[in-house]
């Protein structure tokens, strides 16, 4: 282990003793965080259930649906069932409700909003979205929904805040299936990206950020970072190392006869001419197995569009990671900053995307993000919604578990020791080690407590 890292560790786990009073008053702290999100339901019954749903999604179930959260709650089945999967209650206060607190919270002026596309492997034809397409949980074509998350992180945190349902083309042009998954009849067919900038146009505006970042998914279009740079938006998003690109910082040309301009050559390619003296070391944050220290260089470039044509000047970054075996493993990005924006700031952005996959595993390991057993439009958007919600509780309770040292600029990042946190919970010592950061020991406190009931 790194000498320098192995310092860092033993701080780290100085600052990380969760004590028992830090999960004690659970369900009062539940109660008042659900209150402000409950006040556009309607009826009190509705109020109650949701947050009967959102206690069973902090539970220790093993499968957090419906009809388990139910029985959990010693109800029977339909009540909660006929909440989530029929009442037609709107999810859109409740989001932009969150919106506004994790802009309150965490927000930074040079925050960055990501989009990222997630999957769930389903069987059959008839849940709503369902069919053959990427499947990035599989890493292949499989049957499978796709969500288009919008997430947010600043050097404070990072959390998932939105979230659209991806409707195939061949969905929306059967709208006899459509009306059978309950897909409202305004909906027509949108692109990934076109639901991006939906999520943007509603809750950009409660989120300070100065940066838009996404995988190569996202940034692979020229279509979606033309629509960014006319918004206004300064966008740092991946692309794919087949895309062509023209190096606008070549050497000037000192033949006879007319000039020419550089070739358009593939980003991988362009990345194996790079000179090893060009390449700038960056310390981005500590790793579970050491410092995470990544190489970038960049230079100004323009994008070959779709159609063949020749995009603006953009900046690109090339980032590399030496793997375990002695090998690179290179990302490459694409943005419209200025050449006065500092290599590290690059850098720093681009890793913001690698922040949202802790949200996702967060959201679908402990708030049961991807533990649906639903069909239909309304219940989809109903588990999502509250599934943002019961993350947001538990990025709540990790950072009041943080025991924050004024000297250390940087957050710790290793992951959660269940066992551990399971004996915490359990009230047996007086004080527990534990990661700092996820201090979510409110999780399994949720597990034994909010098994009971929440009122």
């Amino acid at each position: 282990m790194d000498h320098r890292f192995a310092s860092r560790l033993n701080e780290m786990l100085d600052q990380a003793v969760v004590t028992p009073d830090l999960v004690s008053d659970l369900l009062p702290r539940l109660e008042t965080f659900i209150g402000p999100f409950v006040e556009t339901l309607v009826e009190a019954e509705q109020k109650r259930h949701a947050a009967e749903y959102i206690s069973g999604l902090l539970s220790n179930l093993e499968h957090k649906t419906g009809e388990g959260i139910a029985y959990l709650h010693d109800q029977q089945r339909q009540g909660i069932q006929k909440f989530i999967g029929h009442v037609p209650w709107d999810h859109q206060p409740l989001i932009m409700t969150l919106a506004g607190q994790v802009g309150h919270e965490l927000g930074e002026p040079d925050g960055v909003l990501v989009f990222d596309p997630s999957s769930f492997p389903k069987k059959g034809t008839q849940s709503v979205g369902v069919g053959k397409q990427w499947c990035g949980r599989l890493g292949k074509v499989e049957n499978c929904q796709v969500g288009i998350y919008l997430g947010y992180v600043t050097r404070r945190e990072h959390a998932l805040v939105d979230v659209r349902l991806y409707l195939p083309e061949d969905w929306t042009k059967d709208r006899a299936r459509c009306a059978a998954a309950g897909v409202p009849k305004a909906v027509r067919f949108r692109t990934r990206h076109q639901l991006a900038l939906e999520m943007l146009q509603e809750c950009g505006g409660s989120l300070p950020h100065s940066w838009i970042a996404g995988d190569d998914e996202m940034g692979r279009p020229t279509a979606f970072r033309r629509g960014l740079r006319s918004r206004g938006e300064r966008y740092l998003l991946a692309v794919p190392s087949n895309t062509l690109v023209r190096d606008l910082e070549a050497p000037e040309y000192s033949g006879r006869g007319r000039r020419r301009k550089p070739p358009f050559v593939r980003l991988d390619d362009r990345a194996a001419a790079v000179p090893e003296g060009a390449w700038t070391r960056s310390e981005v944050r500590d790793g579970e197995k050491g410092p995470l220290v990544i190489e970038a260089v960049k230079c100004r470039v323009q994008a070959r569009t779709e159609t063949g044509g020749t995009g603006p000047e953009e900046m690109l970054l090339v980032t590399r990671e030496r793997q375990a075996d002695g090998t690179y493993k290179h990302d490459y990005y694409l943005s419209n900053c200025g050449a006065d924006v500092p290599l590290e700031e690059l850098v720093r952005v681009s890793k913001a995307a690698h922040r949202i996959e802790e949200c996702f595993e967060r959201a679908k390991g402990e708030a049961g993000l991807g533990d649906y057993q639903v069909r239909n439009w309304i219940a989809w958007h109903h588990h999502q919604t509250l599934s943002l919600l019961a993350a947001w509780f538990l990025n709540q309770e990790a950072r009041r578990g943080k025991n924050p040292d004024p000297r250390v600029d940087r957050p710790a990042t290793a992951a959660i020791d269940r066992r551990t946190d399971r004996r915490a919970v359990a009230g047996a010592p007086a004080a527990v080690t534990v990661p700092a950061q996820h201090a979510v020991v409110a999780s399994q406190r949720a597990s034994q407590v909010l098994s009971t009931s929440v009122t």
